[in-house]
């Protein structure tokens, strides 16, 4: 069996060990994608830190691009060469939410430990979040990729796998904003950049980001921000009704997981407005509403896991976008690192300072 370099959680909430794995060749309807560029994503740091519990150890990793060395027998469309994107949406195609056209929610089972990763000595080793791409090579369901062209820069595709179509997604597909309506964002990280350039894209008429620092909200107005609301004011959600014009917001977008930003959120809504919940609180943690409330306004609260993308319906529109210079990728890279420096990466993103941190192989 060949063996790479991965990034290794062996004990929650402490530091990746970076050594050599198995990673079995590719078998059926996988693929083999050598990787050139892996975000951090928040998701991958609250796994590692075991928010959502799960089996160790485990590689973690999702938010990637790269391009197929192998390819299993079943698989068909793609070929060794092609320029691919590699995200967590694993999807059979057949149960009942896939046949729905919401392949986010696949119901097929899928044993992560049993996956294509074991230890340097052959134990177990957990596929984190079934694509285990804090490493040189993956191996994944061909339902997990998707094309992009072969010139597009890996360290700006590989935010396609999550962040961009988490943001974007959860303000055009889940949220359904339209031209001329008002948003809220609350949080303008690497996730809520995006929900904010997703309704500028949309055609929202204000987009009012929501976020704790004056240097946050001066980069949301970069990806198209028409105002910003520190949320350390007293009473933010009051500032952003008079932005809106007193009425508050058709949509706003919780994209931290941050359960005061989730209690707070409601306070924003307009009348039949909605509340997209995007951000993951850690599991056990809760958030209270007046239902009367909710009730006599004819609001919705309604939750988006990964932007409900449709990976062949929108990752064409969004590199088509990016082409035209209307979806801002490069500009959210902050910094790019080895996988030697994966900690170094992770504490950076953890610090908050940091749009998207991107591991970059050579």
């Amino acid at each position: 069996m060949p063996t790479i370099k991965a990034a290794v959680a062996h004990a929650f909430n402490a530091p990746l060990s970076v050594e050599e794995v198995t990673l079995r060749p590719p078998a059926g309807r996988e693929v083999e994608v050598t990787l050139a560029a892996v975000a951090i994503c928040h998701s991958d740091i609250s796994a590692a830190e075991g928010a959502w519990g799960g089996d160790l150890p485990a590689v973690y990793g999702h938010e990637a691009a790269g391009r197929i060395t192998a390819v299993g027998d079943g698989v068909t469309g793609y070929a060794i060469g092609d320029a691919v994107i590699v995200t967590l949406i694993r999807a059979c195609g057949t149960c009942p939410s896939c046949a729905t056209g919401v392949p986010v929610h696949c119901g097929a089972s899928y044993d992560r430990m049993a996956g294509p990763l074991t230890t340097g000595a052959g134990g177990p080793l957990q596929h984190g979040l079934a694509c285990g791409a804090f490493a040189e090579k993956a191996v994944v369901d061909q339902s997990q990729i998707a094309k992009i062209p072969a010139d597009m820069p890996m360290d700006a595709a590989c935010l396609l796998s999550c962040g961009v179509i988490t943001g974007v997604g959860a303000v055009v597909n889940t949220g359904q904003v339209r031209p001329g309506q008002t948003v809220v964002v609350i949080g303008a990280g690497g996730v809520g950049l995006n929900a904010i350039q997703g309704a500028r894209i949309a055609g929202a008429a204000r987009i009012i980001a929501v976020d704790m620092t004056e240097e946050k909200l001066a980069t949301a107005r970069d990806f198209g921000a028409t105002d910003g609301v520190l949320a350390s004011d007293p009473k933010p959600w009051k500032t952003a009704r008079t932005l809106a014009g007193g009425r508050g917001a058709d949509a706003v977008f919780v994209t931290v997981g941050a359960i005061p930003a989730y209690d707070t959120a409601p306070r924003y809504l307009a009348t039949g407005g909605r509340m997209v919940m995007v951000g993951m609180p850690h599991s056990g943690q809760s958030s209270s509403y007046e239902p009367v409330i909710i009730a006599a306004t004819g609001q919705a609260l309604v939750g988006s896991l990964m932007g409900d993308t449709v990976l062949a319906r929108d990752i064409p529109w969004m590199v088509d976008l990016y082409q035209q210079g209307r979806l801002k990728l490069d500009e959210l890279v902050s910094g790019r690192w080895s996988l030697d420096q994966i900690n170094e990466a992770i504490a950076d993103t953890k610090s908050g300072a940091a749009r998207r941190n991107v591991i970059v192989f050579e």
